[in-house]
């Protein structure tokens, strides 16, 4: 297994690993036609084997503070908005590689930290409490479907009727959300420092 740059070469194999490795997670329908862009400096990495993209990492990075992540603070960071393993090669240590990587980058740009979102799975929380990673804030994903859910929305637009959405809430009332709709996930917003010595939340 090679880490590489990204290249659009590999966009078709990029969207594959994607799509498999979230099949199983609570992002099992954000499904991607084409590899996100980025309108600002990006860490696009991949790992390949036989020609064949089995893990990847995206993160765009800050030039000027909280232009990208939501930290809040004077220090420059980076997004994670993308980190996948296809799943035959999960459990290896890929994603962690991948990481690492981006770790090394990240400190050569001089960026202080890393900052990632991500839904309820306890697997993918656990893994990333494991490598470091403080969570800082959460709110819940909720998605509207069928009649009764829908008729929460209201459109402004004449003969528009919403059919499915979804939505975030803030609020306090979580019980009250999640007795209202089937389909509801806590997103919970990580940051880990790249300089260990740095202090800045």
């Amino acid at each position: 297994m090679k880490i590489k740059t990204y290249t659009s070469v590999y966009e078709k194999s990029w969207l594959e690993c994607r799509v498999l490795a979230f099949l199983d997670t609570a992002y099992y329908d954000n499904v991607f036609r084409k590899k996100e862009q980025y309108d600002n400096p990006a860490i696009e990495l991949v790992a390949i084997k036989d020609d064949r993209i089995i893990g990847l990492i995206d993160v765009e990075y800050e030039s000027e503070p909280n232009s990208v992540c939501t930290g809040n603070n004077n220090k420059c960071g980076g997004m994670i908005w993308h980190l996948a393993v296809h799943p035959d090669y999960q459990r290896q240590g890929i994603a962690w590689q991948l990481l690492k990587k981006v770790e090394t980058i990240a400190l050569e740009k001089g960026l202080a930290y890393l900052e990632v979102w991500t839904r309820d799975d306890p697997w993918v929380l656990n893994w990333y409490k494991r490598n470091g990673f403080t969570p800082i804030h959460s709110y819940l994903h909720v998605f509207l479907g069928g009649n009764q859910e829908v008729m929460n929305l209201a459109s402004k637009l004449p003969d528009l009727q919403p059919v499915q959405a979804w939505a975030h809430y803030t609020g306090e009332n979580e019980e009250m959300i999640r007795s209202a709709f089937q389909r509801v996930h806590r997103c919970t917003g990580f940051i880990k420092k790249v300089i260990e010595n740095d202090s800045f939340y």
